[in-house]
């Protein structure tokens, strides 16, 4: 039997571990916060449906990333309060993110949310926090796919500089 080989859960979390937990807790509190603010400037229900996608799973990683946390002696990151609702007409026009803006930007952030996730994967020598990074990378995978196909289908996406006609190669 060699070393930390027994059960991950009683094996101490490396500096690493520590950090990609806490560090992806507070992203997904963060996130909870922007992500209702975004909900009332929304117009459109699939953006919407969206946004509620996103705080559910957001919510969840807080959820599980602060229990385990908690469990190795380490403190979350505080909770910011609930936004309130607020009505869509009551936001003046020149203060009010357009519904295109909000999906490039929660877009923006699940592809972010990817890359932190197989990071924290990488790092990890602990299976289970390697495993649950996993279950929120094939979430945020999912996520991202959907945002994707609404952005394609509203018209909001803006893609970058597509390459059309190949330059012929240089003969010598």
């Amino acid at each position: 039997m060699g070393i930390l080989s027994g059960n991950p859960k009683d094996e101490p979390m490396h500096y690493g571990e520590v950090y990609a937990v806490w560090q992806a807790s507070m992203a997904a509190k963060s996130a909870v916060s922007c992500y209702q603010a975004y909900l009332n400037h929304a117009g459109d229900k699939d953006l919407k449906k969206a946004l509620d996608a996103l705080i559910d799973q957001a919510k969840l990683e807080i959820k599980e990333l602060d229990v385990l946390l908690t469990d190795n002696g380490i403190t979350p990151a505080p909770t910011p309060p609930e936004r309130p609702p607020v009505k869509l007409e009551d936001i003046p026009a020149g203060a009010r993110f357009a519904d295109s803006e909000i999906a490039a930007g929660i877009g923006v952030d699940v592809s972010a949310g990817l890359v932190a996730c197989s990071q924290a994967m990488g790092q990890s020598i602990r299976e289970d926090i390697g495993a649950l990074f996993g279950k929120y990378h094939v979430a945020k995978a999912a996520l991202g796919l959907r945002i994707l196909e609404m952005l394609k289908d509203k018209g909001w996406l803006v893609p970058p500089p597509l390459q059309l006609k190949r330059p012929e190669p240089v003969k010598a």
